[in-house]
C-alpha cells in the first residue's frame, strides 16, 4: 500500500481500473500500457506485450517483474516497492506528459491480479490506459491440475484490503466445482486457505495441488489433500509457510 490511500476504508484502485470500458479508439489516443509478462519465463512472454515493453521510452513496474524484462528493451526503467510507488508511479507520469511513450509491467495477466496496479496507472496518468493481458501461472495451474476453466471457480487473494467475500465464494463452491486459487503471502498461504475450508465443512479427503514456481526449472508440484495440507499449518510458525510465494493452490471437485 502507498501513504495515497487506505485499503481497508476505501477506494480500492481496482475499482478504478473496472469503472469502464476501454475506449474504442485508444490506438489513436497515445495510450500507456498496462502489460502481462506472464509468469517470469520469457517462453510465456506474448508477442505483443514484447512489442510494447521494447517500443516503450520509460518502463514502470515492481522491481522483480522490471528485472525479468531489462533484457527485452532499452527504455528508461523505473522500479518501485510497495513504499516508493506512487513517488514511482508519479516520476512515470510526469515522463509520460512530456510525451514519452510508457508501459507499465505486471506479473503474469493484469486481468488476474493486478487490477489494484492498473488502477494505480490509470490514476497517475493523463492518457488512456490500455490493457494487453498476458499468460498467467492460473492458466498454466489449470493445465497442470486439468482443472477447466468452464468448470473452475477462480479466486484471487493476492491484494491489499478486504478478502471476506472471496473466501466465502470459495468456501460456497468448494466441493462442487474446482478451485484456482492465487494466494496472498504471508497471512493467506495454501495451508490457511485449506484450514478455512476445513472449518466450513469441506471434505478432508478433496484432492489439493499446490503448484510453485510454474514454468520455470524449479517448479515444483505437491498432490495432497486438504486434509493433509491444513496439517502443514501445525508444522510451521505462524511467519513462515512451507510454500513459495510463487504458487496457485487448486481444490479438485468431487
Amino acid at each position: 500500500m502507498t501513504d495515497t490511500y487506505d485499503l481497508d476504508s476505501g477506494p480500492d484502485p481496482a475499482a478504478l481500473a473496472a469503472s469502464v470500458p476501454e475506449s474504442g479508439s485508444v490506438s489513436a489516443a497515445d495510450p500507456v500500457y498496462a502489460v502481462g509478462i506472464g509468469p517470469g519465463n520469457l517462453a510465456y512472454l506474448t508477442p505483443r506485450s514484447e512489442r510494447a515493453i521494447r517500443d516503450a521510452d520509460v518502463v514502470v513496474g515492481f522491481e522483480t517483474v522490471v528485472e525479468f524484462v531489462r533484457e527485452k528493451t532499452n527504455a528508461d526503467l523505473l522500479t518501485c516497492g510497495y513504499r516508493d510507488e506512487a513517488e514511482t508511479l508519479a516520476r512515470f507520469a510526469d515522463r509520460v506528459a512530456e510525451g514519452e511513450s510508457g508501459t507499465a509491467v505486471l506479473m503474469g495477466d493484469p486481468n488476474h491480479s493486478g487490477y489494484q496496479f492498473v488502477g494505480k496507472v490509470q490514476a497517475a496518468v493523463e492518457r488512456p490506459v490500455r490493457v494487453i493481458p498476458g499468460i498467467s501461472s492460473l492458466q498454466v495451474a489449470a493445465s497442470r491440475a486439468r482443472t477447466p476453466m468452464e468448470e473452475t471457480v477462480f479466486v484471487t487473494l493476492h491484494k491489499s484490503g478486504e478478502i471476506t467475500p472471496d473466501l466465502r465464494r470459495l468456501c460456497d463452491e468448494v466441493g462442487d466445482r474446482h478451485l484456482l486459487v492465487l494466494p496472498r503471502p504471508s497471512d493467506w498461504m495454501p495451508e490457511d486457505i485449506a484450514a478455512e475450508l476445513l472449518d466450513e465443512g469441506a471434505s478432508p479427503s478433496l484432492g489439493a495441488l499446490v503448484l510453485e514456481r510454474l514454468t520455470h526449472d524449479d517448479e515444483e508440484v505437491t498432490r495432497t489433500t486438504l486434509g493433509k495440507l491444513q496439517a502443514l499449518t501445525n508444522e510451521s510458525d505462524t511467519e513462515t509457510s512451507p510454500f513459495s510465494d510463487l504458487s496457485v493452490l487448486a481444490v479438485r471437485s468431487n
